[in-house]
């Protein structure tokens, strides 16, 4: 297995909960190091344009306001095979299908308010992380 970096959002129903130290403990347990990580609050525009691979979807306009209403905790996670361990730490999109102790069977509101986001593969992980983090902040 390979050292990887892969992006991880905490979204705004579990910044509002004040589940951040919850999650990132639930990462750290599984292997994973934070080696960036801030709190920050997007503007509608800015979720739009990082959620932009969504704009045709039915649930775009719904996910940018959702994902601009309250602080998220965007951060940049290292270890061993980390897209897929996020991944399987995250659970389920839907928090009914995910698997006991994972993230969203234990934190997520809905399917829509699931509490984390991930990258699903090397590609994505490299652009995201460029969305939120200069190569200065990443410091592992």
């Amino acid at each position: 297995m390979a050292l990887e970096r892969t992006f991880s959002i905490i979204k705004p129903d579990a910044t509002r909960r004040n589940l951040t130290g919850a999650i990132v403990k639930k990462f750290e347990d599984a292997g994973l190091r934070v080696v960036a990580s801030k709190r920050i609050h997007l503007t509608k525009a800015q979720a739009g344009e990082f959620y932009k691979v969504h704009a045709e979807r039915p649930f775009y306009d719904e996910l940018c306001e959702f994902m601009s209403s309250a602080p998220i905790v965007a951060q940049v996670l290292e270890g061993e095979d980390a897209i897929t361990k996020n991944r399987e730490v995250m659970g389920a999109t839907n928090p009914a299908d995910a698997a006991p102790g994972t993230i969203r069977a234990e934190f997520a509101e809905s399917v829509g308010e699931n509490s984390v986001h991930g990258s699903d593969a090397p590609e994505t992980a490299a652009e995201e992380i460029a969305y939120f983090f200069s190569g200065l902040e990443l410091v592992g």
